[in-house]
């Protein structure tokens, strides 16, 4: 594989002062058209080391304009970072639409380090690469262009390199001892990439293999490969408008759904007070477990509209330390959100070791009102099960605790309670158009929820759904599954 990457290629001083004026601008003149689409690039730098990864980078800085670039070098994973789930550093730092960003080390290095050093199993391997693969085709489908970049030297050749840069006083500080315990396991790290290559060469994201000996003849092919994706990513999104919304259609007959199996006349006993005082302590208790064994949990509300979704929420609070836990209430995105893949803003939230994020309406609105409203395409709606899917896998292997609860009311209910809200000063706050227009819609919605139980509710993050006609019976089950789950994954 890496073989074409050994061929000695090199170009002249000469030539590459003659080619270097049109690739700038070239290059400028792109990335001032990328600004006006809803189009981002990532650039991935990944590579040997000595190879000019480094050198690249700077090169990007000098020819593209610096205000509309963001350079992210990931090094070993931060206190911080190492709190939270793995790609929650890498979500973070993705580029929003209109704009580049380059990654300089990425979601790569440490699957191939500790795979390269026996840390890492064959089948751990591969699923580090699965979950690669599926976080790449998740930002191209929204549009992210993802050039992947991979910088090689032959052995002999990194030796040589590693030798100047060692014995010149101002590249001396670039030559590690970790550079040399690397080049000792050459081999070694060569087969390891080359199986992350292979296995992560997908059309959507596909590899390129940059020989990095020459540095003139490595800074055009670079530059000259992302000006031809870049043309092909603005002349795609230029031609391609986007559709305008389209509301999902009214149901030719009442569908019969997962939720009509709901008993919404369960009642909670007589002895409520002592049941939720009784699952709150147990709440107590085994979360302060969690905490010292530093799991961290996160917990996914979604309901009818005034379903309880908020008292239930105030339960469990109510039992744990306010310190320990974060309402994230969601609400339409912000504009710096609109310009990110619609998962980016709930990554940015999730928990850190022992303790808790709480999402009072969550990710499933692509699945629900984005859905039903025509705020998603079809094409964004249908891949949306296999996106969150593997979010929530990505979630759960890294030691999330995910408990995920639809509280259900029947539109009786649902009509008792708007009345009441509109009718108590203190609650008319609650009530919006937006409620009585969601209303008029319950068929499509009722669809909506059984398709997205059905696709998303999974063995490792799977649906919990309350019948909440009689708040206290809701509230007590909602305390009750959280303990629960929480005991059964410690």
């Amino acid at each position: 594989m890496f073989e074409i990457a050994e061929l000695g290629q090199t170009l002249s001083k000469e030539e590459f002062q003659k080619q270097e004026p049109e690739l700038r601008v070239a290059l400028l003149d792109l990335q001032t058209r990328l600004k006006a689409t809803q189009r981002s690039v990532l650039i991935i730098i990944s590579g040997v080391d000595g190879a000019g990864k480094g050198e690249t980078v700077n090169l990007l800085h000098a020819w593209l304009d610096p205000r509309f670039l963001q350079a992210v070098a990931f090094d070993k994973p931060s206190d911080e970072e190492q709190s939270r789930p793995e790609y929650w550093r890498y979500w973070r730092k993705l580029p929003p639409r209109g704009r580049i960003g380059i990654f300089f080390g990425s979601w790569y290095t440490m699957p191939i380090v500790d795979r390269a050093l026996k840390r890492k199993k064959k089948n751990a391997f591969a699923r580090a690469m699965q979950r690669v693969n599926a976080t790449e085709r998740m930002l191209a489908d929204d549009g992210t262009l993802i050039v992947k970049l991979w910088f090689h030297l032959s052995k002999e050749v990194q030796r040589r390199r590693l030798k100047r840069l060692e014995k010149d006083p101002e590249t001396r500080w670039r030559v590690t001892g970790q550079d040399w315990e690397n080049f000792k396991r050459y081999d070694r790290f060569r087969e390891v990439s080359a199986e992350a290559v292979q296995a992560t060469n997908t059309p959507e994201a596909p590899w390129v293999i940059v020989e990095g000996a020459d540095p003139n003849w490595r800074s055009i092919f670079v530059v000259k490969h992302l000006v031809g994706q870049l043309t092909t990513l603005l002349e795609d999104a230029e031609r391609s408008a986007r559709p305008k919304p389209v509301p999902m259609p009214l149901p030719k007959k009442r569908p019969v759904t997962i939720l009509d199996k709901l008993d919404l006349s369960l009642k909670a006993g007589k002895n409520v007070k002592e049941e939720l005082a009784h699952w709150g302590a147990e709440l107590n208790t085994v979360f302060r477990r969690a905490k010292r064994e530093r799991f961290s949990t996160a917990l996914v509300f979604e309901g009818m509209d005034a379903a309880g979704k908020g008292g239930a929420i105030r339960r469990i609070t109510a039992a744990l330390d306010a310190r320990d836990y974060r309402i994230i209430p969601i609400a339409a995105p912000s504009s710096e959100e609109r310009a990110q893949q619609y998962l980016w803003r709930f990554w940015r939230h999730m928990p850190p070791d022992g303790k808790i994020a709480i999402f009072d309406r969550s990710w499933y609105g692509r699945l629900l009102v984005e859905r039903v409203e025509g705020f998603a395409m079809g094409p964004e709606w249908r891949r949306a099960p296999a996106e969150i899917n593997a979010f929530e896998e990505q979630l759960t292997a890294d030691g999330v605790i995910l408990i995920k609860y639809w509280l259900h009311i029947d539109a009786a209910e649902q009509l008792r309670r708007f009345k009441d809200r509109e009718a108590t000063p203190y609650k008319r706050f609650k009530i919006t158009e937006e409620d009585w227009r969601n209303r008029e819609r319950l068929p499509q919605y009722m669809v909506a929820v059984n398709e997205m139980v059905e696709k998303t509710s999974t063995q490792f993050a799977p649906w919990t759904l309350v019948e909440a006609n009689d708040k206290a019976y809701a509230r007590i089950k909602v305390l009750r599954t959280m303990a629960e789950r929480l005991r059964g994954a410690l």
